[in-house]
C-alpha cells in the first residue's frame, strides 16, 4: 500500500502539516465501503491512499492525546500513520462498523508501542499494570487536578496505586519520569511565534451531528454484541466475557479450576463462544441489510 502523499519527516513543518491534512475530504459511509471493497476485492492502491489520507486527522487528534511523554509529536503522529495504514489493510468493510471506530485502535497501538520503545531505558511497560500506569497516570492526575503540582501528595500516591493496582513506589517513579517531559499547551509552535499548541487541540471535523453518530454507533455495536451473547448458555456466555471482553482476560488455569475442567477444555468453549457470537453478528448485519435494501 502506498503510503500518504504527504509525509511527515523531521524537517516537515508540523503546522504546515495540520493545515495541508485538513483538505483532504471526510468519507461518508458508502464512499468508504466503496474504496474498501475496491482495496480489499482488487488491491486498488488508489482507494487506500483515499481512505489513509482521510482519517491523518484523526491520527493527529489522537497522538495530540500522547505529548506529554516527551517526544517530538512529529514523529507521534507518523507512527501513527503507520498503524493507520496497517488498520485500512485489514479493513473488513462487511463486519458493519466504521473505518474510524476500527482504526482508532491500531493508531494508538503503533503509537503506544512506539513510545514504550522510545522509554525502553525506563524500567516499565514490562507488565499489563506497569503499561497501564504509564498510559494512565497523566488522566488520573487531571482528574485529581494534579498535573502540575510535582511530586504527587501522599493520598494521590495512594489513590492512583489503588486505581491501578500497582506499587506507590512504581507511581513516584513512573510520575517523576513523566514530569520532565510535560510542556506548556501554550508553548509556540514554531521559533516565530506563530500559533500554539492549544490551537491544534480541537479537530474543526468533529461537531455535535459527528459526536451524536459516533455515540449511536457505539450503541449500536453493543446492542449487536449483547443479542449475540444471548445465543451462549450460562457457561459459554462467563468464559467468553472473562476472556474476551476484558482488558485483562482471566487465565485459562483458572476458569478451569472454577469449572473443575481442563484448561483445553476451557479454551474449546471459548472458541466455540466466540464463533457463535461472530456467526450471530454477521447473521443480525445481514438481515438488517435486506431490511434495508427493501425498503429503499
Amino acid at each position: 500500500m502506498a503510503s500518504p502523499s504527504l509525509t511527515l519527516g523531521p524537517d516537515t513543518s508540523l503546522s504546515r502539516y495540520l493545515q495541508e491534512i485538513r483538505k483532504y475530504p471526510l468519507l461518508s459511509p458508502e464512499e468508504e465501503s466503496s474504496l474498501s471493497r475496491r482495496w480489499r476485492d482488487k488491491g486498488d492502491v488508489k482507494a487506500a491512499h483515499k481512505l489513509v489520507t482521510s482519517h491523518l486527522r484523526l491520527v493527529a487528534k489522537i497522538a495530540f492525546g500522547y505529548r506529554g511523554y516527551g517526544l517530538p509529536l512529529n514523529e507521534l503522529i507518523s507512527e501513527g500513520n503507520v498503524g493507520m495504514m496497517q488498520a485500512v489493510r485489514r479493513f473488513d468493510p462487511e463486519r458493519g462498523f466504521r473505518l474510524a471506530t476500527y482504526a482508532m485502535w491500531w493508531i494508538r497501538a503503533a503509537i503506544q508501542e512506539y513510545i514504550l520503545h522510545s522509554w525502553s531505558l525506563v524500567k516499565m511497560g514490562t507488565t499489563s499494570a506497569q503499561k497501564k500506569l504509564f498510559f494512565n497516570l497523566r488522566r488520573l492526575k487531571g482528574e485529581m487536578k494534579a498535573i502540575d503540582d510535582g511530586d504527587l501528595a501522599p493520598e494521590q500516591v495512594d489513590h492512583i496505586a489503588r486505581t491501578l493496582g500497582v506499587p506507590e513506589q512504581d507511581v513516584v517513579a513512573m510520575n517523576r519520569r513523566l514530569a520532565a517531559g510535560d510542556h506548556s499547551l501554550n508553548a509556540p509552535l514554531r521559533s516565530d511565534g506563530d500559533g500554539e499548541w492549544q490551537d491544534w487541540l480541537v479537530d474543526d471535523g468533529d461537531n455535535q451531528e459527528d459526536m451524536l453518530g459516533e455515540h449511536e454507533e457505539l450503541s449500536d455495536r453493543q446492542a449487536l454484541l449483547s443479542r449475540a451473547m444471548a445465543s451462549l448458555n450460562e457457561r459459554e456466555r462467563h468464559i467468553f466475557e472473562e476472556r474476551r471482553l476484558k482488558d485483562e482476560p482471566v487465565t485459562l488455569e483458572e476458569l478451569a479450576q472454577h469449572y473443575g475442567i481442563s484448561r483445553e477444555r476451557v479454551r474449546q468453549i471459548e472458541v466455540r463462544a466466540f464463533e457463535k457470537v461472530q456467526a450471530h453478528m454477521k447473521e443480525d448485519i445481514e438481515a438488517r441489510r435486506q431490511k434495508e435494501a427493501v425498503t429503499q
